[in-house]
C-alpha cells in the first residue's frame, strides 16, 4: 500500500514539475514549487 501511494505522489510531482518549468508566469512557478515541497516529503515519508 506504501508503494502504491509513493507512486501516486510520485506522478503527481511529475506532472506539477512539468507545468513549472513550463509556466512563464513568476507567481505560478513560486506556486507550484510550495505544493513541491509537501509532495516531496510526503514521498519521503517525512511528517
Amino acid at each position: 500500500m506504501t508503494f502504491i501511494y509513493r507512486g501516486i505522489a510520485l506522478f503527481v510531482l511529475a506532472l506539477i514539475l512539468r507545468c513549472l518549468f513550463r509556466e512563464k508566469d513568476f507567481w505560478k512557478q513560486v506556486t507550484a514549487t510550495m505544493v513541491i515541497v509537501p509532495l516531496v516529503m510526503r514521498i519521503l515519508l517525512v511528517k
